[in-house]
């Protein structure tokens, strides 16, 4: 099959015929039919990352597309041309970290990756899922829609681990993907205030369409502007960027008694003033991922016509074209979402 093949740190991706995946047992293999690129995956090919990516890896972890091949132990529960969105993530579904957690993202005692450095991804013709993390699209949900359930799962988690109260004021700073779609759920779940800071102008527009009441300007002090908005500071502010120094930079600004949540996501090495925490009784939050229950319902969502996404694609490419795109991100001007289309 052809993929985009990441060789080493300052080079684009290289368009090469690899082998075609093996489907084991419970394995699904699938035709790529669209696959979004992440920001995580440009961070995990600078030099900066402290997880870089192996040469030789496929990257892609936001895809849908069509079954082509059915492992032998899942005969009868899936056939071949029924589309799913993949659930980037090969989970066992038996072992204590799926019981006990979930079988969300990371808790599986051998969970394994896709398109993240361990199993090839979706920046190809082919990609193999297991079939436990296969999610069924309705006839309703194109393959845009599909490939876009990832992102939006991550800013669902990202609202649902922050325990957001309804009637909430809410400061998301960074509007790309991830925060859009913090964004989307926040307004969705409840929240009164959901107001938004990016350097990029379009990007703050754009987030006008996802449900953000307010932008302020980043440029200066971002909680006076919320408070003069909301008539108080932020209950949360959503990290979504993941630039060095910009979790004790949310801390240093952020009001007493407020929650943290990062979802952005840094690769390199960080501090923090631990007693700027302290002396205003911050609550920090991590997020990494989301469970499968969250594809779900996202699923059913945008079946229902409750949420629409698609435009938050801004570029469509061929996997000739996706080198190129991919590196234009590192430097973006219009972009939001780039999506591969086989």
């Amino acid at each position: 099959m052809r993929a985009a093949v990441f060789k080493e740190i300052g080079k684009p991706l290289a368009i090469e015929t690899i082998a075609n995946p093996e489907c084991g047992p419970t394995d699904l293999i699938l035709k790529v039919k669209n696959c979004g690129v992440c920001g995580s995956d440009l961070h995990m090919t600078e030099a900066t990352s402290v997880q870089p990516l192996p040469g030789g890896s496929v990257m892609g972890h936001e895809f849908a597309g069509e079954i082509v091949e059915v492992g032998a132990g899942v005969k009868g529960k899936w056939k071949v041309g029924e589309r799913v969105a993949g659930f980037p993530y090969i989970y066992c579904g038996e072992c204590a970290g799926c019981r006990n957690a979930g079988s969300g993202f990371g808790v599986c005692e051998k969970g394994v990756g896709v398109g993240l450095g361990q199993s090839h991804g979706a920046y190809a013709e082919f990609v193999r899922i297991g079939s436990t993390g296969a999610h069924r699209l309705p006839d309703v949900v194109n393959f845009h829609e599909g490939a876009m359930i990832e992102p939006l799962a991550v800013g669902l988690h990202a609202v649902d681990k922050s325990q957001m109260e309804r009637g909430a004021t809410v400061l998301v700073i960074g509007a790309g993907p991830v925060g859009l779609s913090v964004i989307l759920w926040a307004k969705f779940l409840g929240a009164r205030h959901v107001i938004v800071s990016d350097k990029a102008e379009g990007r703050a527009k754009m987030a006008a369409r996802f449900g953000a009441t307010d932008a302020v300007d980043p440029s200066k002090a971002l909680v006076p502007q919320v408070e003069a908005i909301a008539g108080k500071g932020p209950d949360i502010i959503f990290e979504c960027v993941g630039a060095p120094g910009l979790i004790n930079e949310t801390m240093m600004m952020a009001p007493r008694n407020a929650k943290i949540v990062v979802a952005g996501v840094c690769q390199q090495m960080d501090t923090i003033l631990p007693l700027v925490g302290v002396v205003k009784e911050l609550t920090l939050q991590f997020v990494l991922g989301y469970r499968p229950a969250d594809f779900d319902f996202i699923i059913d969502m945008i079946a229902k016509d409750r949420v629409d996404v698609e435009h938050m694609i801004t570029d469509v490419v061929n996997l000739e074209q996706l080198p190129a795109a991919f590196e234009a991100l590192r430097k973006p001007m219009h972009q939001c979402k780039v999506m591969l289309e086989n």
